[in-house]
């Protein structure tokens, strides 16, 4: 018996990376998972090939989460096609990209993670639980400077945590918990690659800095176990980055 038998996740950001990660654990778990994508459809079938291969259960859904069409089409799978949603993991995020529009990273880090959340809150019932992706770089930025190159996304993704901390009363009443998981610069990543393409040498500096940086297996590993634990709503989990510790939230 999985922890996670009978129940259905939405994974946002799961074709690749951290969010695949996170699925094929959930999976493992018992849960049915919806995949989702932006554009890239090969990478998220081959994530469901990977779950079905291993005996899960996983669905490939192509959706812009910064539309009302995308968030709708996600809940809308998850519920026709497994019957449920009990577990939400807000993975995507983005910002760095070249050649989006100047409040992309708004739209998605924030606008897109609260319209998804909304969406997902009437099918979801007590003990469903929603679990925020972010980083130190993100969390921290109102008491620790991070790259300039990187600040506006991470501004973005802080603005995107609080509306959704604005959420809680609401959550609370359908007895829907909410924990956020931030992690310290993890190797690997789009963003990580992105920034020291930018900033040559600034994961290794990271590296240096805070003594280890988590891989995405790791990181998602602990994303995953957060879908589980028994914490309290609003709950934050720290992984990696102990020098950030003790400077404000």
């Amino acid at each position: 018996m999985g922890l996670l038998d009978n129940k259905t996740a939405i994974v946002t950001g799961s074709s690749r990376g951290i969010g695949a990660e996170v699925a094929k654990i959930l999976a493992g778990e018992g849960a049915a998972v919806v995949v989702n994508y932006r554009q890239k459809a090969p990478r998220a079938n081959k994530v469901v090939a990977a779950i079905e291969e291993a005996g899960g259960r996983a669905l490939a859904v192509g959706a812009d989460l910064t539309s009302t069409e995308g968030v709708q089409a996600l809940t809308n799978a998850a519920v026709e096609n497994f019957g449920s949603l009990d577990v939400l993991v807000l993975n995507a995020s983005g910002g760095m990209e070249t050649g989006v529009e100047e409040d992309y990273a708004l739209k998605l880090n924030r606008d897109a993670q609260v319209n998804m959340l909304k969406a997902a809150i009437p099918h979801m019932k007590d003990g469903s639980r929603v679990v925020f992706v972010t980083s130190h770089q993100a969390h921290f930025i109102n008491s620790v400077p991070t790259m300039p190159e990187y600040e506006p996304v991470a501004r973005s993704k802080r603005a995107g945590e609080d509306a959704l901390r604005e959420l809680l009363p609401e959550l609370s009443e359908k007895g829907i918990t909410f924990v956020v998981v931030s992690g310290d610069m993890i190797e690997g990543t789009v963003t990580a690659t992105l920034l020291d393409r930018s900033n040559p040498g600034a994961i290794e500096a990271r590296r240096a800095e805070a003594g280890k940086l988590y891989s995405v297996e790791e990181f998602g590993a602990e994303v995953a176990a957060m879908v589980t634990a028994d914490v309290e709503n609003g709950h934050t989990e720290y992984v990696g980055g102990a020098d950030y510790f003790g400077k404000g939230a």
